[in-house]
């Protein structure tokens, strides 16, 4: 068996993630996205325009939402996404409707979840030390 060592290759870091949405579920996606989280939104390239969804950038971070007919939300996988004051997000959550659940249970991070409009499951952490 072989195994690569850092040497071979190193990750740098995420492009994007990218979510489903239930069709429809763009104007929902606009309001927690764009409008709640400040992100800007893309334009998709034109081969995928026709398919829905929208996608955002922001922070450093691109998330692509993506139209699924049988749409089921993440419950239990989810991203987790870095951030700086993370309890002023919190309070603008809650602020805005999304209630959020604490866990301590990461090491050295503080982090909440919440969901987005649709039902996704997401997760914001920052570090204890800052960065």
């Amino acid at each position: 068996m072989t195994v690569r060592t850092s040497s071979d290759f190193t990750l740098s870091g995420v492009h994007h993630l990218q979510l489903a949405i239930p069709p429809g579920g763009e104007g929902l996606s606009r309001v927690f996205w764009r409008d709640l989280l400040g992100m800007t939104e893309l334009d998709k390239p034109l081969d995928l325009e026709s398919l829905g969804g929208c996608w955002f950038r922001g922070g450093g971070l691109e998330v692509h939402l993506v139209v699924e007919t049988d749409f089921r939300p993440f419950r239990r996988a989810r991203p987790a996404i870095l951030v700086r004051r993370l309890g002023d997000l919190a309070h603008h959550m809650e602020d805005h409707g999304h209630p959020v659940t604490w866990e301590e249970s990461h090491p050295g991070f503080d982090r909440f979840w919440t969901f987005d409009k649709v039902g996704n499951r997401l997760e914001f952490l920052e570090p204890r030390n800052s960065f």
